[in-house]
């Protein structure tokens, strides 16, 4: 069958609709060259001769999509989260991340991020770096060995930033961007480069233009952060006096949606113009519960994202949020939203685990592309989850133990993770086997 071809069992769990789960007790997932060709009650004929793993009764999901964090916060993770967005980015952000262009440094501190990333239950995350080349080509160097699939961004920051990150002009921001892809190109597998203007206050109109035309021209994907901050709002309407809105910056300079793949952090505060231009554009959206608690940005309706098709994933944005735990990602988006519903528009009723869960694997996993979950012909990536010391004394279902580990992820274990096929085992389980032996 040939490389990266095995069948999992164990107790499959993956999303069908972001309203329903696809449960499958002591099933059968088959892989095959990586792809998924589905999940079954008994192993049909033709796939018993692939090498089967079985997990006994550990859960298997599909891996969790970080759709944003910043690689070079992960230093300092923890603190400065009694300030706000604003003051936080000059005290603590702008500070350390001047520190990347010590190329050293920034290899240290990043094989210890991706190392971190690898052991984690992230399998898939769009990165952002800094306005080092260098130290960007270090961090997908990092990630690039973990074996995790990853966009990664090379920031781009012409003004309104500390003078040890500010780029001398917009052309030298956009001769940067070019040596640093030139560098990139052909390297790497699985780390794939996207363009990153931090955020609209820090990019001059003629660097997002020129951000703009380099997308057309290399049809790359576009990453950046979109109304988190009331204050940030009111200062992007100070930049630019001529939008109607922040994402209408982005939009006029050709960096949100349609052609250019988009994926914008946080939309906590996005008026209806905004969120219409989303919807039509295909813009993602990254919601990060846990940063916007932190950082006192507020609560993003993420039901009405939903209501209206918009498509949304989830990010730990580090280190505005505190770790890399997607699970703490899921359970921090039922709280705030149960917070929004009971203080904010009681029409708009709380986050469902079934929901979160989706936004987790396939809500974010389509920036990928045909990712997060077990249907035929999604890339195969899933983790095996042991729950032992969570469940105890008691019975408990599948959807339970899931909900459960949702909670209580710290008191589990990550037994085993597979990243398109291919094996990534992080700890192995007492009883059964870390990996399959693929053929190949």
């Amino acid at each position: 069958m040939g490389e990266h071809s095995f069948v999992l069992q164990g107790n499959i769990c993956y999303s069908e609709t972001k309203d329903r789960l696809s449960i499958t007790d002591r099933g059968y997932l088959v892989c095959e060259r990586g792809i998924s060709r589905g999940v079954f009650r008994e192993l049909p004929e033709a796939f018993q001769a692939l090498p089967v793993a079985d997990y006994g009764e550990l859960l298997i999901i599909p891996g969790l999509v970080d759709l944003h964090l910043h690689g070079p916060q992960y230093t300092f993770r923890g603190l400065g989260m009694d300030l706000e967005l604003l003051e936080w980015l000059d005290t603590y952000t702008f500070p350390e991340e001047s520190r990347y262009r010590d190329l050293e440094y920034a290899r240290t501190a990043y094989q210890r991020f991706a190392k971190d990333l690898k052991m984690s239950a992230t399998t898939r995350a769009v990165i952002f770096g800094t306005v080092h080349g260098e130290a960007t080509e270090s961090l997908m160097d990092a990630l690039e060995s973990t074996g995790l699939r990853t966009f990664v961004g090379k920031v781009s920051m012409d003004q309104n930033c500390s003078d040890s990150l500010r780029e001398e002009s917009s052309g030298a921001a956009l001769e940067a961007v070019l040596s640093w892809l030139k560098a990139a190109e052909g390297r790497y597998a699985r780390t794939k480069p996207i363009l990153t203007p931090r955020f609209a206050p820090t990019c001059s109109e003629s660097l997002l233009a020129g951000l703009g035309r380099l997308q057309q021209e290399t049809g790359l994907p576009v990453q950046s952060h979109l109304s988190e901050n009331l204050s940030e709002i009111s200062w992007v309407k100070e930049l630019f006096p001529w939008s109607s809105c922040y994402g209408d910056v982005y939009q006029h300079f050709g960096l949100f949606g349609g052609e250019a793949k988009t994926v914008m952090a946080h939309c906590v505060h996005s008026t209806d113009l905004e969120i219409d231009m989303m919807k039509e554009a295909g813009v993602y959206i990254a919601h990060c519960p846990q940063s916007n608690m932190n950082l006192s940005s507020g609560i993003a309706p993420v039901r009405s994202y939903l209501e209206k098709g918009l498509s949304v994933g989830l990010g730990t944005d580090v280190a505005g949020g505190a770790n890399l735990s997607m699970f703490r990602s899921m359970a921090d988006a039922v709280n705030v939203s149960k917070l929004y519903w009971r203080l904010v528009d009681q029409r708009k009723r709380p986050l469902t685990m079934e929901e979160v869960f989706y936004l987790a694997t396939r809500g974010g996993g389509a920036f990928f592309g045909p990712v997060g979950s077990f249907e035929e012909g999604f890339e195969l990536d899933a983790l095996v989850l042991d729950d032992e010391a969570i469940t105890g004394v008691g019975s408990f279902s599948t959807r339970e133990r899931l909900e459960r580990y949702m909670y209580l992820a710290d008191e589990g274990r990550l037994a085993a993770k597979y990243v398109a096929g291919l094996p990534i085992a992080i700890h192995k389980p007492a009883a059964v086997p870390a990996q399959p032996a693929c053929a190949g």
